[in-house]
């Protein structure tokens, strides 16, 4: 028998998404009973088993879609010929993505920088706070939950390495310079982002635009980049752009 708990755990510990499919009903005559659970990765690397067969198959399609799409999903099957299994009974399931928790990267931590970390507590963000600046840290109280880097401006491969890229990275640029923010824009588009965002004016957005194009090829310039960041909710006090900064993360996360 698996030991679930410790096999997620496991899970958890790298930070790897796994979907856990647990069946939760059986009518009639099935090939799993109530409480058989299975582990799919977004490889398709498999633990367990629900009972094999084209029902089987069928689970691990949706358990990719569901680690995807990041969302709970819950099917019933009837087991007939079209199914190949003629055991004539009916499955209920429900497929749980884990580990796919939003990561914020953001880099600067001044003082708008500082109320989005403090904002986002207790939200579903990670929340990874960089600054360049010698002993930036050393007076900051943030809350536990938050991840502190000290980068170098100087190498950006210790800013690139600081980043788990893919399709729950969300990264926000605010630093103290507008070189280190052009160049972490640069390094943020030839790696995989959920959302990424440059604070600015509109006139810093169409500036950078051309560096990108005319200076590093990047054709789509900042079609990619949300710039200015925040909704458009009122107010210019740190913590008051913080809230429409972190109201549109909270928005993209949801899809609303």
């Amino acid at each position: 028998m698996q030991n679930w708990i410790n096999l997620l755990a496991k899970f958890k510990q790298k930070q790897t998404p796994v979907a856990l499919i647990t069946v939760t009903k059986c009518l009639g005559s099935t090939p799993c009973t109530i409480g058989s659970r299975m582990l799919v990765t977004k490889n398709k690397e498999i633990h367990g088993t629900i009972g094999g067969g084209k029902l089987e198959f069928n689970i691990i399609d949706e358990a990719i879609i569901a680690l995807k799409e990041n969302r709970i999903i819950e099917s019933f099957y009837t087991l007939g010929p079209e199914f190949e299994q003629c055991c004539g009974g009916k499955v209920e399931l429900i497929i749980e993505p884990m580990n796919l928790s939003p990561e914020l990267f953001l880099f600067g931590a001044g003082h708008i920088g500082i109320e989005i970390s403090k904002l986002l507590v207790d939200t579903p963000f990670k929340v990874n706070l960089l600054d360049s600046r010698d002993n930036w840290f050393s007076n900051i109280e943030l809350d536990e939950s938050t991840t502190i880097h000290q980068t170098n401006e100087t190498n950006f491969k210790t800013f690139k390495d600081a980043v788990k890229w893919g399709d729950n990275c969300y990264v926000l640029v605010l630093t103290h310079n507008h070189n280190i923010d052009f160049d972490i824009i640069t390094m943020a588009l030839q790696n995989e982002t959920k959302f990424l965002g440059l604070i600015g004016s509109k006139t810093k957005k169409v500036r950078f635009n051309n560096m990108l194009i005319n200076e590093m090829n990047i054709e789509a310039g900042m079609s990619n980049v949300v710039c200015p960041i925040g909704l458009e909710i009122g107010g210019n006090t740190p913590k008051e752009i913080a809230i429409s900064v972190v109201a549109q993360l909270l928005q993209v996360h949801y899809k609303m």
